[in-house]
């Protein structure tokens, strides 16, 4: 059987793999005779079919058959054919290297055919990125009649620029006697390939003249290499230059503008764009969409969207994730309800996308359902992307359990998969977990340092948060924005000016402000003013926000809520004008902002033209906090009733803060009665809350109702409510000391009580007067019992009460206090230096102790009252009227003078 029937018939197997056994059986006893060709070995399960063709020689003399060398060629030809027809796609069947072909008959088939066959061989070479095939076929060029041949010779600096083997690109380029345009492009492909940007640009220069494929070759390679004002610089001058602008040229520039997130260019190229006949290219298309994204800017994106006439899977994923970078993210997840109504199937990056929008939602219900869709293709369940989405939606939705599911069950973990895991744990505050899982991560990136800090700051340990940063700078790892933005938060957190100042040199020392004068970030800037009002350094805080060079709705919002804060009502005013006159749309914030401003300058009128304005002007819904502001501000102006009634008639449910603010302002004014209707709300809501019972207790004491504040400690110890106590803190010497009510840790404990007793002292002399309800524990009350016939005792109370107060002893009250009560009192006080003070006004003991009480007071205050100072006016009165009296003095003394005289006169006559 000859030779060539048997390659065909092996040819024609390929897509019927039972044959082959067959086939080659019949093939290997026919070999001997064919004195041609042997077919050695086959990879038919892949699709592809390696030849080696050796001769058969015969007593060392070779047989030369150039005719077998063009069937062989021609049976290859039509076995691709064949199977390009039976659906094989567009992959050819032979994958012949020159190893497999001996020299002898590559030199035949040089002479015999044309140069295509070693057009095929670097076809071959080309996708087996083999560089030593490459060069053998080379050297077999050279050996060749197809040398000087300037097509070879382009072919074979594409596949060594392909292959990475820029070396003899450039070499094999300077040393072609001729070359064409194809030849130039073939070397700035590959010299923009391996990122020799001079060198491309250098041959581009010298080229005689350039067409319009080196122009894209160009501005595509410098788009890839990310330097895109050069991309964008080819093709301004492309477009100059008059050459032909076609979907290659367009669709690099555009993506130049995307990564440069230059929109004024992008919306100028895409002004060009629709005055060709791409503009409905769905490549174009998403393009667009995927500048716009970028960008920031929906709108256009969603216009360039709607402008595709046939979407494919990237136009879809280009709009699916603008919606989920930009929001709004509910959007995202209805692009993709609408692309799988069209029926296009999503691939990984679709749903990868929609996952992220999910968890920018915290839409866990439709997180599971795509989660559902991901385990049906069985493919992408262990995709990276996918399964770094899934970790970080299910996270991000405080479901930690389903996330650590998934993370252990991932075959290859990454930085974003651990970051994720790290996140989420902070969320959670399981800020142990966290750092476990960030100390075992082989590889850390400024984004896991970053979650791990803002972890322990939104968890309120800041001092670890602190030193976290210390570890980032000793990590030699260039600290972000949000780096600083977590830093800034910290120190706003501890109220601590230093380091606050400290943090601020290393924004400016990182170079994020890139001029002298103003700030170059907003978010930095923006927290940089949080910090400093926080610290209640108003003028530091003003100070960087008249520097900053952009200023958004959050940088105004800082300044007014920190305005108010710090009790500069009229001030924050002020600004919200200017917020307005700027352009700045108000939001929720920036209303709490200017309510609470109201709420601290007493400016009622004009916190309810603001809050009535809320929705009429601003479009703004009133939220909790709206009214939190409102009822406070009528608290304190001791609009009490119309305060309540706000309460009642907000349309959402009120919570605590709302009635504990009420019941801070009837504290205030003494309104005992709507205090206890509002506190009995508060116990409703939290029984187990201390601040309604202590607010309650205290208000009761300071009307002298103590069978009530007895009553409410009573109620506080049943429900089991302990009431926190409050602590102070101190810095000395870079080290926070706190301090709680008669704390006794401290290690200088005697000197910190010696020094207040000091100022105890200070503060006597300068006439300090405590209330007496303060001091109810340094009196002694007895009470008197009726006594029957006979003096037999009856258990009957008598209502009189006898308060015994001792002034010798009252040590909380100045020296020349007690000397004037002494000196005023000292018929009342008995030999023990008592003062009693007795009280029958009522028919009960609770109003007779209240009106001692008050007797008591009256006469605490009587003693330390020390006049005011007069003023020059005053004194000028006195002054003047001292002269008038003396004056009137002198003219009665005058008159009387001259009676006497008169009547002495008289006296003589007679």
């Amino acid at each position: 059987m000859r030779a060539a029937p048997i390659a065909a018939m092996l040819a024609r197997s390929i897509i019927r793999p039972p044959l082959h056994a067959q086939v080659s059986a019949r093939f290997f006893r026919a070999s001997s005779l064919a004195g041609g060709f042997t077919l050695l070995r086959w990879r038919a399960p892949t699709g592809y079919c390696a030849v080696r063709c050796s001769s058969s020689k015969s007593g060392g003399q070779e047989k030369k058959s150039p005719a077998r060398l063009v069937e062989v060629q021609r049976l290859l030809d039509e076995a691709e054919e064949r199977y390009k027809a039976a659906g094989g796609g567009a992959e050819p069947i032979p994958q012949i290297t020159l190893d497999e072909i001996p020299s002898v008959y590559v030199n035949k088939l040089s002479l015999t055919h044309s140069s295509s066959f070693f057009a095929k061989l670097l076809e071959t070479c080309t996708k087996s990125k083999s560089s030593r095939h490459v060069r053998a076929t080379h050297a077999c060029v050279l050996k060749s009649r197809f040398s000087d041949e300037v097509f070879i010779n382009n072919r074979l600096i594409d596949v060594y620029g392909k292959c990475g083997c820029l070396k003899y690109a450039h070499e094999l380029f300077g040393n072609m006697p001729t070359r064409n345009a194809f030849s130039y492009n073939s070397i700035i492909g590959a010299l923009m390939a391996s990122g020799s940007i001079v060198e491309a640009e250098r041959v581009f220069i010298a080229m005689p003249e350039s067409d319009q494929c080196s122009w894209n070759l160009m501005i595509s390679g410098f788009a890839q290499l990310e330097v895109f004002e050069r991309s964008l610089e080819h093709f301004a001058k492309m477009h100059y230059e008059n050459f032909v602008l076609n979907e290659y040229s367009y669709g690099s520039a555009l993506s130049a503008c995307a990564g440069l997130r230059d929109v004024v260019m992008g919306t100028q190229i895409h002004g060009s764009l629709a005055k060709s006949r791409f503009l409905s290219d769905v490549y174009m298309g998403s393009a667009l969409v995927d500048l716009y994204a970028k960008c920031g800017d929906v709108d256009c994106a969603e216009k360039a969207f709607l402008g595709i006439r046939e979407r494919n899977i990237v136009s879809w994923n280009s709009m699916i994730t603008c919606y989920e970078q930009n929001g709004p993210a509910n959007e995202a997840l209805e692009v993709f309800r609408k692309m799988m109504e069209c029926g296009v199937q999503p691939d990984e990056m679709t749903l990868a996308s929609v996952v992220s929008a999910c968890a920018s939602l915290s839409a866990l219900k439709e997180g599971l359902e795509i989660h559902a869709r991901v385990v049906k293709y069985d493919k992408l369940c262990n995709d990276l992307v996918i399964s770094n989405a899934l970790v970080d939606m299910y996270a991000k939705c405080r479901k930690i359990k389903e996330a650590r599911w998934i993370f252990d069950r991932m075959p290859i973990r990454n930085v974003v998969s651990e970051t994720s895991m790290v996140s989420g744990y902070a969320k959670a505050a399981s800020v142990k977990a966290a750092r476990s899982v960030f100390s075992k991560m082989m590889e850390r990136n400024v984004v896991s340092w970053n979650a791990l800090i803002a972890g322990y700051t939104q968890n309120g340990d800041n001092e670890e948060a602190l030193r976290l940063f210390l570890l980032l700078k000793r990590e030699a790892m260039w600290p972000t924005h949000y780096t600083f933005g977590n830093l800034l938060n910290a120190c706003a957190n501890l109220a601590d000016l230093k380091l606050g100042r400290q943090s601020h040199s290393h924004v400016l020392k990182q170079g994020l402000r890139f001029q002298h004068g103003p700030e170059s970030d907003v978010f930095v800037g923006n927290s940089l003013i949080d910090m400093y009002m926080k610290c209640g350094s108003v003028e530091d805080g003003s100070k960087v926000f008249n520097t900053m060079i952009e200023r958004d709705v959050v940088s105004f919002n800082a300044m007014i809520l920190g305005f108010a804060q710090n009790g500069h009502g009229g001030e924050a005013l002020q600004l919200f004008r200017q917020m307005l006159e700027c352009g700045e749309k108000p939001d929720d914030v920036t209303m709490i902002g200017v309510l609470c401003a109201c709420s601290h300058a007493g400016l009622v009128e004009e916190g309810r033209h603001y809050f009535d304005s809320m929705r009429k002007e601003y479009n703004v819904e009133p939220k909790k906090d709206h009214y939190t502001c409102m009822v406070d501000l009528l608290g304190r102006a001791g609009m009490l009733i119309e305060a309540k009634n706000l309460i009642l008639s907000m349309p959402i449910p009120p919570d605590g803060v709302v009635w504990g603010s009420l019941l801070a302002s009837c504290k205030i004014h003494h309104n005992v009665e709507l205090g206890n209707f509002v506190a009995e709300k508060l116990i409703e809501i939290d029984p187990q809350s201390s601040g309604p019972y202590v607010l309650l207790s205290n208000m009761y004491a300071e009307v002298r109702k103590w069978r009530d504040v007895t009553r409410v400690r009573k109620l506080m110890k049943r429900h089991g409510v302990v009431k926190q106590p409050g602590c102070s803190w101190i810095e000395i010497g870079s080290h926070v000391h706190v301090f709680m009510a008669k704390d006794s840790r401290h290690s200088q404990k005697r000197e910190i009580y010696s020094l207040l007793r000091v100022l105890a002292e200070m503060m006597k002399l300068k006439g300090y007067a405590p209330n007496v309800t303060d001091f109810y524990d340094h009196v002694s009350v007895s009470y008197a019992r009726s006594s029957g016939p006979g003096g037999q005792n009856v258990n009957k109370v008598n209502t009189k009460v006898d308060m015994r107060f001792n002034v010798k002893k009252a040590h909380w009250l100045s020296e020349w206090v007690r000397e004037r009560i002494m000196q005023t009192e000292k018929n009342r006080i008995n030999k023990d230096g008592e003062i009693v003070i007795s009280s029958t006004k009522t028919r009960t003991q609770k109003g007779n102790i209240e009106d001692a009480l008050a007797k008591l007071q009256a006469i605490i205050d009587a003693a330390s009252y020390v006049p005011p100072p007069p003023s020059q006016e005053t004194v000028k009165k006195i002054a003047k009227l001292s002269a008038i009296g003396e004056q009137k003095r002198l003219d009665t003394k005058k008159s009387h003078s001259q009676k006497k005289a008169l009547r002495r006169s008289r006296d003589s006559w007679d």
